[in-house]
């Protein structure tokens, strides 16, 4: 089944991705597309961490979300929508949000790659730091919702970010906690907010402001969080290039 990326990478390449453990946090409209990805990429085994159900507001945008899966645990859908691909591969799921309180939780040590998906900052810097701690290489996920220009989203170390809010919290934060880089896709697409109805529009100066405010609210069960814009091809985007660069560096590729 991987003979077509085999003719890309080749053979040890391929064989060192089938090695491989990748621990993806966040299953939504980032994520699904990572696990995706790297699934038919040749990836051997996963772990996929991810408290929520799939929902009608997914459905715009999240690979897993059909009317079928709706109220199933994304964890649970994704599993089996990667074993449907490739049914020798091995995943491990967890139905919680990451948190630093149970972070010591989760096998670090057997990862070989960590992908955040997450979208509450305190959660971010703590997997984060994690990964720093074990040596194992992340890539993180800035603001992908609020953009409708897919061909905005790049790949940057987080200190030479521009114009993503969330990048320019998140660039504060790690500064104080000493964290020196940090692989991230973002956007360089000002955000787009919607007010009260009218059509979409764009003020850098008030999205940072708004989006700062909603980046430090973080996401706890039962809690609330201001909507955030999306659709199909912004998520998706950020998602690959993730995987494209998890599955470049996993085959000494970079």
């Amino acid at each position: 089944m991987f003979e077509r990326t085999e003719l890309l990478l080749g053979t040890e390449a391929m064989e060192r991705l089938a090695g491989k453990r990748v621990a993806v946090f966040g299953i939504g409209g980032v994520g699904g597309y990572v696990c995706e990805a790297l699934v038919r990429s040749g990836i051997g085994a996963f772990d996929l961490v991810d408290s929520d159900t799939v929902c009608l507001s997914n459905l715009n945008r999240q690979i897993i979300a059909l009317h079928s899966t709706l109220g199933r645990y994304k964890t649970q859908v994704m599993k089996e929508r990667m074993m449907d691909i490739h049914p020798n591969v091995t995943v491990r799921t967890y139905e919680c949000f990451f948190l630093p309180e149970n972070a010591d939780t989760f096998p670090f040590q057997e990862y070989d790659y960590v992908v955040d998906a997450i979208d509450t900052v305190t959660a971010k810097i703590e997997l984060i730091l994690r990964a720093q701690q074990y040596h194992i290489p992340i890539i993180s996920a800035m603001g992908a919702g609020n953009k409708v220009d897919p061909g905005k989203f790049r790949v940057a170390d987080i200190y030479d970010t521009r114009v993503c809010p969330l990048a320019r919290v998140m660039r504060r934060e790690l500064k104080k906690r000493g964290v020196e880089k940090l692989k991230v896709v973002y956007s360089e697409e000002p955000p787009v907010i919607q007010r009260d109805g009218e059509t979409a529009a764009r003020d850098t100066t008030t999205c940072v402001r708004l989006d700062e405010e909603t980046a430090g609210m973080d996401a706890v069960p039962g809690g609330k969080k201001r909507p955030v814009g999306s659709i199909a091809f912004g998520p998706s985007v950020c998602g690959l290039l993730m995987a494209g660069e998890i599955v470049r560096d996993l085959a000494d590729m970079v």
